[in-house]
């Protein structure tokens, strides 16, 4: 009986150990769709595109409207339709047009918070991905804590740690003047968040993270990151791993290393910055993982004809 047990176990070791050693491939994309109605048959170009790849998962970094379009109930239900016509997994993290930007008068003029609080309502109101097929999604909201944050989320695939964190453009929503509660409270939220996950990614070959905000734009960016940039600097530094960090917001495709040592001169190289395509350049992005290989990421660009 132990013989038997034992064999079972290794078995067992042995399947999991070739499972996270295979290569696989997910697609990464996001502000989109921007100029509407054309961008909607776009947009629908680009999902048949996203199914007929072999991706296991898509990740929307956020943006699924400009921010000079209606931020309306009926509008949201447009994309969250869209969302599940996708073949495979679709994980999304929100975008500044979805909630910040919404107050704009060409946007509808609308509460920021109240967009928000029905963003989470009905994009997050399930722990797990759109798509015909679904995988579960682990949130940070099941900490009491951190409750509202249903959008930060995490799961696993071969071997590597993945997660969203919910960081938008427009400085994350640091108003200059007024109250500024909202951005204090998901900043303490994206600190534990991010703590978390180099936790959990401890045991992994690597950590993947998805968000919309491009922190790094005119180099340091806006004040509205300054705590993130440094914490995320320091964890890196101290996990080794190679990590991968995925945003949107720009819409230039760039692959780089933005993140600094302490002696702000070298570079710390196990640190790795995707950033998308979006607004006119409708495209996505392919992440091409290796587990055998030191770097473990490499990039395609999905082109639309």
């Amino acid at each position: 009986m132990k013989t038997t047990y034992l064999s079972l176990l290794l078995l067992f070791i042995g399947t999991l150990t070739f499972a996270q050693s295979k290569k696989f491939e997910f697609i990464a994309f996001g502000d989109m769709p921007y100029s509407l109605p054309n961008d909607y048959k776009r947009f629908e170009n680009i999902i048949t595109q996203i199914n007929n790849q072999k991706s296991v998962f898509s990740v929307h970094v956020g943006d699924f409207k400009s921010g000079s379009t209606p931020c309306s109930d009926e509008y949201f239900s447009k994309i969250y339709g869209y969302f599940e016509t996708f073949k495979n997994p679709l994980i999304y993290t929100p975008g500044d047009n979805e909630w910040t930007d919404c107050n704009r008068k060409a946007a509808g003029a609308y509460d920021p918070l109240e967009r928000l609080a029905l963003l989470r309502k009905m994009f997050f109101k399930e722990k797990q991905s759109f798509g015909s097929i679904k995988i579960p999604l682990r949130s940070q909201s099941e900490k009491p804590e951190f409750a509202r944050y249903v959008e930060n989320v995490a799961w696993e695939y071969g071997g590597i740690q993945f997660a969203t964190i919910h960081l938008v453009g427009t400085n994350n929503n640091l108003k200059e003047s007024g109250d500024n509660t909202e951005f204090i409270e998901r900043e303490k939220a994206n600190l534990a968040w991010l703590e978390e996950l180099y936790a959990k990614a401890r045991d992994k070959k690597g950590l993947v993270m998805f968000t919309q905000a491009d922190m790094f734009y005119m180099g340091n960016g806006s004040s509205g990151f300054q705590k993130i940039r440094e914490k995320l600097a320091a964890l890196s530094r101290k996990y080794g791993k190679p990590v991968l960090w995925v945003n949107g917001d720009s819409h230039r495709f760039i692959v780089d290393k933005p993140l600094l040592n302490p002696d702000k001169r070298t570079t710390i190289l196990n640190f790795t910055r995707l950033q998308v395509f979006g607004d006119a350049d409708m495209a996505t992005v392919k992440v091409m993982v290796d587990p055998k290989l030191k770097e473990l990421f490499s990039f395609r660009q999905l082109l639309m004809d």
